[in-house]
């Protein structure tokens, strides 16, 4: 993949938005703006990208108990993009499995 698409984000709610809205999402380079990833999307996957929508989400506060003690940590935040494709275009995301 590119230095801007880290990964595909596979979720129920993504894969429902892909079939019925051709949107498909993304985790994102965080300095990466809507351009560079309107072009690395057509660039990756051969498609015509009709719009791209960004958000940054948060780290969440995680805590483990183990035997001896309890870990507090955070999760990493991240910048996810939703791309929407042009009609009759799809991505396939699982060839790569």
């Amino acid at each position: 993949m590119s230095q801007i698409i880290i990964r595909p984000i596979v979720t129920e709610k993504l894969t429902a938005q892909g079939e019925k809205q051709n949107r498909y999402g993304f985790e994102v380079a965080r300095t990466s703006n809507k351009v560079q990833i309107k072009q690395a999307v057509e660039k990756e996957y051969n498609v015509t990208v009709t719009g791209v929508r960004t958000m940054i989400c948060g780290g969440r506060r995680r805590t483990r108990y183990t035997k001896s003690i309890v870990l507090h940590g955070f999760t990493s935040t991240y910048k996810k993009a939703i791309v929407t494709v042009k009609q009759g275009e799809t991505i396939d995301l699982y060839s790569s499995i």
